[in-house]
């Protein structure tokens, strides 16, 4: 479901994959018959209605449906808009593809979307920032629900004034010879995905 305002009047854009749901059109209410799950049906909704205030996603609630979905429509939400994404429990459930800690459920694909997040913090070449890290500005984990909060976000910067009341000595402002060790343990230690260590 997808809600766009005009004015004081909200309109209402429906997707339904059962062709009878057609019949429950009325106005400002508009009913699209496909699958969520198609991604080509979903690019052709895109130039078919505007950018939207609010996604909903409380559709058939299997993993390639919400992947999908997530990954076609978001970039057709409007600046400061809202995405939400319904049934997550399903990524639990066997009979839906789902156990936890399953690779391909809807939650292991959105705990990815975290990084995504943070990903301006990066020291690793390999992991740059996405359109999602510019364009999302929260995440909210609740029972069942995920709700993603879009704003556009400039890169951080790293400001400081004032003077130190104190030297700092670990961590990445330590002497060279604390610094180097540790960086090169650190590396190992993440190549194996073992906790790191921190020196003081």
């Amino acid at each position: 479901m997808w809600k766009d305002y005009f004015g004081d009047q909200a309109v209402i854009y429906g997707v339904d994959i059962n062709p009878d749901c057609k019949k429950l059109e009325e106005e400002n209410v508009h009913i699209k018959i496909g699958s969520q799950s198609d991604r080509h049906f979903l690019r052709k909704l895109m130039k078919e209605i505007p950018p939207v205030d609010i996604l909903i996603d409380d559709g058939g609630h299997t993993m390639r449906q919400q992947i999908i979905t997530f990954e076609e429509l978001f970039g057709h939400i409007k600046e400061d808009g809202v995405y939400l994404c319904e049934d997550m429990h399903t990524s639990y459930w066997i009979e839906f593809g789902g156990g936890l800690r399953r690779r391909g459920t809807f939650v292991e694909y959105s705990k990815r979307l975290i990084d995504r997040l943070n990903a301006h913090h990066s020291r690793q070449r390999h992991f740059k920032p996405t359109l999602f890290t510019h364009t999302a500005d929260s995440m909210h984990f609740y029972d069942s629900v995920l709700v993603i909060e879009k704003k556009q976000r400039p890169v951080p910067e790293d400001l400081r004034s004032g003077q130190e009341s104190y030297d700092t000595d670990y961590g990445s402002n330590g002497p060279l010879y604390k610094r180097i060790p540790l960086i090169i343990v650190n590396k190992v230690l993440r190549f194996f995905r073992l906790p790191g260590v921190f020196w003081r």
